[in-house]
């Protein structure tokens, strides 16, 4: 037998720095443990290509063994050499993946807390064993669910740990976390932030030539929804166009069914209801395919849109209560007291204002005071000629999950004028809750329907005071919206005061989010009001600042589009 016990390997001494040193001390400990379960001497696993002597030096972390000597041992061992070298099992990660398959199912069919569980077991056993892809994998599971539970910090620092955890592997390998932190911000309210994250990383895949179409797809899946919410309808349409062309070259149902869902939003502006529907119940049908639930409930959230939109407001509130059942079911509390605002327009519009009002009230229990909104200054136009009583009746549109699917508004088109690079409204730590715009529905007869089901508490069944309000960091929109139908049921019925603090409280909520149509449209309603009481130079104010909001046509507080990929 050749004596190999020097001459193979180099002294722990001679390995640079202390991590060398560790990682043979490591592997000599992985060496002994192996050794030891199968019940082999020293003599019998060096033999017979080494000595007994070589493999105590090895275990003791006194050499670090060629790569000849490791691919002995490890057959002698019965493990692969990756196993023996860095400790991970095939075995293990296979394990991991099945239970990130089992996480994902928990996410898609039922409640996120429970999901959040399985995933953070992944994370931490992956981050025991080293498994960065799968450590990454829970991560963003991970953010997937606090977005649904509408934890929005924490969302984004989960984003954020994918992030830094790839930050050496290929951009499209770090897309969904872009995407995470960008639907985020979204849901805060910072909508210009989340369409320069998705900007950014579409320009710097096509300046990169790493045409990726799942990539592209997913980016101008999610751009969609900030677009419309800040009024720049023909950039969410150029994106819509784009995603329809990338379709094709992806195979993934689930992001197929998104992309549908965004399409269905362009074409609601344009007023293609029929499209729109269309569209959506191709989502609908993916998504009762592959069991995800709660995408489902916002494919009902979004038709009942529509039906609204179209005056069918019979379906538009059996759609809306389907989409609040399973998303309280799902104990998604921030979405179902979303989709209890869209609700909420939809009694009212069938004149069970009581009913609307007494849905609304306990959303805003702990919304902050109306603070006072500033107007611009002048701006030379004609006074607007609407009233009240033949104001249009916007709902606030489905929220994301994780795509807001938000109202159009009669908000105008994006400029090419380049703005510089912009900065959330707020800190990542204290960002506000969703930006979903309402559109502007025409206001119908009030047709008398059956008797409502009964309402259940905000947020659902089991929702605590916490998860069930709508306020400036939670919802502000949404809070906004609530806060523009009180004001309308209160106009109706003749209180001018509750109406105006209504109104305030809404214009204060959604000034900080951008949302152009919103916007306006509570400044005309206020301006109405103020102007039927003679109040004439402050209603002039309120005129003013709406039209501040309205931006010209062709402008947008956005930059230049980004680049497009070669199709």
């Amino acid at each position: 037998m050749a004596d190999r016990s020097a001459g193979d390997g180099r002294t722990a001494g001679t390995v640079t720095g202390a991590a060398g040193a560790e990682s043979t001390a490591e592997l000599g400990r992985r060496v002994l443990r192996l050794r030891t379960e199968r019940g082999f001497t020293q003599r019998q696993l060096a033999e017979p290509a080494y000595t007994a002597a070589y493999v105590s030096t090895l275990e003791a972390g006194k050499v670090r063994p060629s790569e000849a000597a490791l691919r002995h041992l490890a057959d002698r061992l019965g493990v692969s050499y990756e196993e023996l070298t860095t400790g991970r099992s095939p075995r293990d990660a296979t394990r991991l993946r099945a239970a990130l398959t089992d996480a994902r199912r928990a996410l898609a069919t039922g409640a996120a807390e429970d999901a959040t569980g399985l995933f953070e077991e992944v994370r931490d056993e992956a981050e025991r064993l080293g498994f960065a892809e799968e450590r990454s994998a829970a991560l963003l599971g991970l953010g997937d669910c606090a977005l649904e539970t509408g934890e929005l910090t924490l969302a984004r620092d989960h984003f954020e740990d994918v992030e830094r955890l790839l930050a050496g592997e290929p951009l499209p390998r770090r897309i969904p976390a872009i995407r995470g932190r960008a639907v985020a911000h979204l849901l805060a309210g910072e909508l210009r932030y989340s369409c320069y994250l998705l900007e950014s990383a579409i320009d710097e895949l096509n300046a990169s030539g790493l045409h990726d179409p799942y990539a592209l797809l997913l980016l101008y899946t999610a751009a969609i929804a900030p677009y419309m919410d800040m009024g720049a309808h023909a950039r969410a349409v150029r994106a819509a166009e784009l995603a329809l062309a990338l379709a094709p070259s992806v195979d993934d149902p689930g992001l197929i069914a998104r992309m549908h869902r965004g399409v269905a939003r362009t074409l609601i502006a344009e007023g293609r209801t029929a499209e729109a529907d269309a569209s959506l119940a191709k989502a609908q049908e993916l998504y009762e395919q592959l069991r995800i639930h709660t995408d489902l409930a916002h494919c009902h959230w979004m038709r009942g849109y529509v039906h609204a939109q179209d005056g069918n407001l019979e379906r538009a509130e059996r759609e809306l209560r389907t989409a609040r059942d399973m998303l309280a079911s799902k104990r998604a509390a921030l979405f179902t007291v979303q989709v209890e605002v869209e609700l909420a327009d939809v009694l009212r519009r069938r004149g069970r204002t009581a009913e609307a009002e007494a849905l609304l009230l306990p959303l805003l229990a702990r919304s902050p005071a109306p603070g006072p909104v500033n107007a611009p200054g002048p701006v030379e136009t004609p006074e607007p000629a609407t009233t009240p009583e033949a104001a249009p009746g916007p709902m606030t549109a489905p929220g994301a999950a994780p795509e807001p699917a938000t109202a159009p508004g009669a908000a105008p088109e994006p400029m090419t004028a380049p703005g510089a690079a912009p900065e959330p409204a707020t800190t990542p730590e204290a960002a506000p809750e969703p930006a979903t715009a309402p559109g502007a529905a025409p206001e119908p007869a009030t047709a008398p329907g059956a008797a409502p089901e009964p309402m259940t508490a905000p947020g659902g069944p089991g929702a605590t005071a916490d998860e069930a309000g709508l306020t400036a960091e939670r919802g502000a929109v949404h809070a906004g919206g609530a806060h523009r139908l009180l004001g309308l049921i209160a106009d109706e019925r003749g209180d001018v005061e509750a109406a105006e603090e209504h109104y305030c409280a809404a214009l204060s909520l959604l000034e900080r989010t951008g949302a152009a149509g919103d916007l306006a449209d509570l400044c005309r309603l206020l301006g109405d009001l103020l102007r039927r009481e003679g109040r004439l130079e402050a209603a002039m104010d309120a005129y003013r600042t709406g039209l501040g909001h309205r931006a010209a046509p062709g402008t947008t507080t956005l930059g230049p589009a980004p680049a497009e990929p070669p199709m």
